[in-house]
């Protein structure tokens, strides 16, 4: 059985990171292991086919960056990478990286659970707008505005996409560590969110769907 535990708070609102003490021992962080592990890469078409078109509509009518957004696939395991980089112009997928979902305020969330209640703790699907960046609890985060029924609680969950060190740089077979609903991610990966939100002439968005 694997032990797990809580690690942090993920926001002054009370959210909590879950921990899998085992998955996390060595395996993750572990660069030889890593690469040795074969990544899971989605077929760039299968984005495309469910979500493109009506993506750069949305962002043709609204104003947002219409060269690059965000994706995340909830339908990947937490320990593929499933954030990715999107170039709208180009139709392919420019950097990803891993992140991690809410685990609805469970010791460990087994498989996935989505809502939009304040309190929930789960991840909500749906459209965002990346917000002004600020420093917290976990150093730089950006606010989220969820932009439909299932998400737009967002800001009163405070709901924000961040960094912590427990989520790893490198894939890995097993889980990695669950939020209470921010889309969290690692240091080094938000950097490179970072570059390109703090450049962008337009609002960002990011897409939440599985």
């Amino acid at each position: 059985m694997k032990y797990k535990f809580l690690l942090a708070a993920c926001l002054v609102g009370g959210f909590m990171f879950t921990f899998n003490s085992k998955q996390h021992n060595k395996p993750v962080f572990n660069s030889v292991a890593a690469k040795l592990i074969k990544p899971v890469q989605p077929a760039v078409q299968v984005i495309a086919g469910k979500h493109i078109d009506s993506v750069k509509q949305f962002v043709k009518l609204n104003k947002y960056n219409s060269g690059i957004c965000f994706f995340i696939d909830m339908s990947l395991p937490s320990g593929s990478n499933r954030f990715f980089i999107y170039d709208l112009n180009k139709d392919s997928i420019i950097n990803a990286g891993l992140v991690t979902h809410g685990n609805c305020y469970q010791y460990w969330l087994e498989g996935r659970k989505y809502s939009n209640k304040i309190g929930s703790g789960c991840t909500s699907l749906g459209k965002y707008k990346i917000g002004k960046p600020y420093y917290g609890k976990f150093g730089l985060a950006y606010k989220l505005y969820g932009l439909d029924e299932t998400n737009d609680n967002a800001l009163k969950r405070f709901v924000v996409m961040h960094s912590h060190a427990c989520v790893p740089d490198e894939e890995t077979k097993g889980d990695i560590c669950q939020s209470n609903g921010c889309p969290t991610v690692s240091p080094s990966f938000l950097a490179k969110l970072q570059a390109i939100v703090d450049k962008s002439p337009r609002p960002m968005l990011l897409y939440i769907y599985e």
